[in-house]
This record gives structure tokens, C-alpha cells and sequence, in this order.
């Protein structure tokens, strides 16, 4: 009996701890690199064709909410339908630094002249060495190895906007009839908020805190000069610019712009078809707004590059009219008054703004 009993409490045991569960095993913890500086946030939601000429997709709409949201810096984003009734963004309103996107507002001026009999596109300018401006003149190099050039208006629009350079645009410009000419024509077709600075020259050296010396614009002078300014007096003279720019433009005002420019309000027939075939070749920023239109999409832009100090990047822009295959068009705007991103991080958010507006394009 005592050998039975014990037989039976050994079976027993046996049976208990088989019901008992094991121990859970403790988790194991890994490092992981830190999250980057940005990165684009997911669609929100499969693409619907909830869009129309009087609204936009409310996807759309949530996902350039989260793009500006998780951006680094000042942004302002606007995205209008053209031949519509929508427009939405974020910092709509607010003045943002241009830069080199005021070049479309000297085109428009000195085109509309032209429209008006008083200038032709077959004009020739002089350019010498006393007309070089600075930063991305591509014509310096030959203005100083001829001593003067002679271009004509179109060769000049060509080079002011599918090439960006700044010395053909103060050529335009002086042409045009000055700052003075290209605001009236701001305020003639009533375009908003738009502002336009003194012209290259004075902008660039007020923006480092110089004066401006015309010696400044020959071979690398302004990089060495403007080493020499203390940081503490740059950052102020780009805290003041941004805060209040003198060319500064809201996203908003330049989408409406671009939307009467597509629709013929702005020019003549053959002046709109011009300048719009002449930004379908713009060469800048390739892998900005432009890298995320689809294939099959036509786009034409003008961007924006300004100053850096420190981390810190300012006047990082570009802007647009993106058309789809039915035809169907969309302004849009992307303007980064300051950001710490990096290049491709600001080429990412660019190309993610309109890369959204394909995937909910109706059509």
C-alpha cells in the first residue's frame, strides 16, 4: 500500500506541473537609430474619386495637412485647381522670401509691355561687365571674356527662366521699366499679396548685411566679403529679412496668380503661350515639384533658392501648374521661408505635395 501511494503522489505531481504555464521569456531590447529629421507621412487613405471642380478630395486634403505638420521650419504650401472653385494649403497668407520665383513677375511685366506695342521681343541689350549681378549667372563668364554682350529679349527670357540666371533678369528688368514698372503691374491686375525688392543687387548684399559695390559681382569677390561680416550682424540682417521680406509673396496670391496667368487673363494669347512653352523648360530644380508629376502629366515652374547661414536654409522654393492628361490643371506652391532640412528632405516634401495631387486627381 505505502509503495502504491507513493506511485500514485508521483503521478500526481507529474500531471500538476504539466498544467502550470512557463515562465515568460524577457524581451529583448534593441537599439535603434534615431528617427530622421523628416520623413514623409503615409497616405492617409486608399484614393477615392471624391474630388470635383468645386472640392477637393478630403484625402488630399488631410495628407498636405500632414505634410506641412511634420515639416521642420516655416512652410507654406498652396495647391489651386484651376478653372475651379478649391484652394487649399497652410501659411496661405503669410509673406514668404521669393528669391529667384519673382523672375516670373519681371517676364510678365516685360511681356505685357510687349503686348502693349512699346518693346519687342526681338530688342537687343547691351550687357557688360558693369550689368553682372551675382551668385547663378551662367552669362558672366562670357560678359568677362568679351568684355560686352548683345542678346535679345527672347534669348534673355530664356536665360532669366529655364536657366535662372540673375544678371539676363535685371537685363529684363531694366528693360521692363524697372521695380517700379513690374509693381504696377502687381497692382494693375490686382495679384495680392505679391511684393518685388530692389532688384538682385541690393536684395542679395541687404539679405548678408553689405553695401553693395558693383566690384562684388566679379568671380568669387562676394563669397570673400561677405565671410568677413561678423555672424552675429548676417543673422540679423536674414532675421529682419524674414520676418518682413521686401520680395516676399503669399502662397496663396502667387497660386492665383498662376491660375489667371493658365487662363489667359494675364496676356495676350501669343504672350501666355510664350512664357508658359519657355517654363516648361525650366532646368532648375528638377527633383523639386517637378520629380513627383507622373508620367503623362505636363509641368511647367520657377524656383527659389536663397541664402544659408549656419543650418540654417532660407527661401527654398518652387511653384507651378501641373496639368493631367484630361486636361485638368492645379496651381501649386511650395515655399520654405527658413528650415533646418536637409536638400533632400526639401526635395521629398516637394515632390510628395504634388505626387498627392496626382493620386487624387477624379479623373
Amino acid at each position: 500500500m505505502t509503495q502504491f501511494r507513493y506511485i500514485f503522489t508521483l503521478l500526481l505531481t507529474t500531471i500538476l506541473a504539466a498544467c502550470v504555464s512557463a515562465p515568460d521569456r524577457p524581451s529583448v531590447q534593441r537599439d535603434t537609430p534615431p528617427p530622421p529629421t523628416y520623413k514623409n507621412p503615409a497616405p492617409t487613405e486608399t484614393p477615392r474619386a471624391t474630388a470635383s471642380r468645386d472640392r477637393p478630395d478630403p484625402a488630399l486634403v488631410r495628407e498636405i495637412a500632414d505634410l506641412w505638420r511634420s515639416f521642420p521650419g516655416t512652410t507654406g504650401i498652396a495647391v489651386k485647381r484651376i478653372d475651379g472653385d478649391w484652394e487649399i494649403g497652410h501659411r496661405m497668407d503669410q509673406y514668404f522670401p521669393q528669391q529667384s520665383v519673382s523672375k516670373l513677375w519681371v517676364a510678365l511685366t516685360l511681356l505685357d509691355k510687349i503686348d502693349q506695342g512699346r518693346a519687342s521681343l526681338s530688342d537687343s541689350i547691351r550687357i557688360g561687365k558693369e550689368d553682372l549681378t551675382l551668385f547663378h549667372q551662367p552669362m558672366a563668364a562670357e560678359v568677362e571674356k568679351n568684355g560686352a554682350v548683345v542678346k535679345s529679349v527672347y534669348t534673355l527670357l530664356e536665360q532669366a527662366l529655364a536657366s535662372s540666371d540673375n544678371t539676363a533678369n535685371d537685363a529684363l528688368l531694366n528693360h521692363a521699366g524697372g521695380p517700379e514698372a513690374v509693381r504696377k503691374f502687381i497692382a494693375k491686375n490686382d495679384l495680392g499679396k505679391i511684393r518685388f525688392g530692389p532688384g538682385e543687387r541690393l536684395l542679395q548684399s541687404g539679405i548678408a548685411g553689405m553695401e553693395w559695390r558693383q566690384n562684388l559681382s566679379y568671380g568669387r569677390t562676394f563669397y570673400a566679403a561677405r565671410a568677413k561680416i561678423p555672424v552675429e550682424q548676417r543673422r540679423q540682417s536674414l532675421d529682419a529679412y524674414l520676418a518682413d521680406p521686401v520680395d516676399g509673396a503669399s502662397p496663396q496670391a502667387i497660386v492665383r496668380a498662376l491660375d489667371k496667368l493658365a487662363r489667359g487673363k494675364l496676356l495676350s494669347e501669343n504672350s501666355t503661350n510664350l512664357l508658359q512653352s519657355i517654363l516648361k523648360r525650366t532646368r532648375s530644380g528638377p527633383n523639386r515639384l517637378k520629380a513627383g508629376v507622373p508620367a503623362g502629366w505636363e509641368f511647367l515652374h520657377k524656383t527659389g533658392t536663397g541664402q544659408v547661414l549656419g543650418p540654417v536654409a532660407t527661401g527654398y522654393n518652387d511653384i507651378g501648374i501641373m496639368t493631367a492628361p484630361d486636361g485638368t490643371r492645379y496651381a501649386v506652391v511650395v515655399m520654405l521661408g527658413d528650415t533646418t532640412a536637409s536638400i533632400p528632405e526639401r526635395m521629398r516634401l516637394m515632390q510628395s505635395v504634388t505626387r498627392a495631387v496626382a493620386r487624387y486627381h477624379p479623373g
